[in-house]
């Protein structure tokens, strides 16, 4: 049930520009949806959150996510991804659930999830689970179960799927030949679902292009090995973009960041595969704007002309909230504050060590602050975090973690022996 919330006296960054940022204002939250931005604002009954000393934002929107694969975060030197085929339905909700509960400690309140379910009891099992997060989520289905001349049923199938109010099925394109990604995007597209695809070669981005594929319900992630002419393409196109940078330089990808800012495309942010990269955005924001400074440092050290503007904390600060909402087709419901928006909205402690005194406070989010400083979450009007304490059944998500971990762990030894 959605209480009525009335954040108080914080500085906050709208991301909006109509409403701009007020250094101390108010913003009222009823049935789910922001109703009002001020100074000064009453409520009755409405549960009063003390933002003195705090940035009220939006909160989060992490574009592209692998939740999947969440047992296995931060793995290290252990092997990132188990056996294929490995996973049973109770592993996909318990992996679904912890990546979903440590987004939203992060301040992360949208997530999409690529999920290549490969059978529709694993779909229903990350469904359960988004659903028992409470976070707006959308759902990247890969379906291979859906065979040639079949894919529109197949796809109804998972739209039909229960699922969370905050809950989204899109689809992962199959990265196969294009001819049978066609006949799933035109499946898709008829039954009004988006469509995300990784985009890692040039052909694929150039026979896309000729073919129509490319489009304004199109997301397409990494586009690092793509030339200036199928980048054109997709900025001609209004196709969208996402960037995972943290996990795109780990596995050896340059995220094209500059030839985007080139051609006016803004991106969102991910985390993508958890054991290759943090999964928060502070660091996706971070990694974004430090590679495109050192590049630019780069080319006035080697005496070039032409040096692109450094990309900015303002600029950084969207791809995470407003421009990553866009991005993934939710711009008219999530990404800013403001009257009719959805109500996800992040609290951050400004009196923290780790950021004081704040000069700046979009620098101080964009280049201080991380996870430690995140103390209210609020999700399509639900709290979510409390003071700093998830208010979830976290033991019981951590219990099924472990164990589904183990599991999954003891099978790959069996394998490799």
């Amino acid at each position: 049930m959605n209480q009525r919330l009335l954040i108080r006296g914080g500085w906050i960054l709208t991301m909006d520009p109509k409403f701009g940022n007020l250094t101390a204002g108010d913003v009222l939250v009823e049935a789910g949806r922001i109703a009002e931005i001020g100074t000064g604002l009453r409520a009755r009954d409405a549960l009063t959150i003390d933002a003195t000393n705090s940035i009220v934002m939006p909160g989060f929107v992490d574009t592209h996510h692998h939740l999947a694969e969440s047992l296995l975060s931060n793995a290290g030197e252990i092997p990132s991804e188990p056996p294929s085929g490995s996973y049973e339905p109770e592993d996909v909700y318990a992996a679904t659930l912890i990546g979903l509960l440590a987004a939203a400690e992060a301040g992360i309140t949208t997530v999409v999830d690529w999920l290549e379910a490969s059978s529709p009891a694993r779909a229903a099992a990350a469904l359960e689970a988004h659903a028992d997060s409470g976070l707006r989520t959308m759902v990247a289905l890969v379906p291979p179960w859906v065979g040639p001349g079949d894919e529109e049923s197949g796809l109804r199938q998972l739209t039909e799927m229960g699922r969370g109010p905050a809950t989204t099925v899109a689809v992962a394109l199959p990265e196969s030949s294009t001819d049978e990604v066609e006949k799933v995007a035109a499946a898709a597209r008829r039954l009004g679902l988006r469509l995300f695809a990784h985009a890692g070669t040039s052909t694929q981005v150039k026979e896309w292009s000729k073919s129509g594929l490319l489009g304004r319900d199109l997301t397409l992630i990494h586009c690092s090995n793509l030339r200036d002419h199928e980048l054109d393409a997709i900025a001609s196109s209004t196709t969208s973009v996402c960037l995972t940078p943290a996990a795109e330089m780990a596995a050896g990808l340059q995220p094209p960041i500059q030839k985007l800012i080139d051609r006016g495309i803004r991106p969102g942010l991910g985390v993508d595969r958890p054991g290759l990269a943090p999964g928060d955005l502070f660091a996706q924001m971070r990694a974004v704007i430090s590679l495109q400074h050192a590049a630019s440092f780069d080319k006035k050290l080697a005496g070039k002309a032409g040096l692109p503007k450094l990309l900015t904390t303002r600029e950084v600060i969207r791809y995470a909230t407003s421009d990553g909402a866009g991005a993934v087709g939710l711009g008219e419901v999530t990404g800013s504050i403001a009257p009719g928006k959805a109500a996800d909205i992040l609290v951050l402690a400004a009196d923290r060590p780790n950021i004081h005194p704040v000069n700046d406070p979009i620098g101080a989010v964009v280049w201080g602050m991380d996870t430690s400083n995140v103390t209210w979450v609020v999700a399509g009007g639900q709290v979510l975090v409390a003071d700093g304490r998830h208010q979830a059944d976290v033991e019981r998500a951590r219990t099924l973690a472990f164990q589904s971990r183990q599991r999954l762990m003891n099978q790959q030894v069996g394998l490799a022996g």
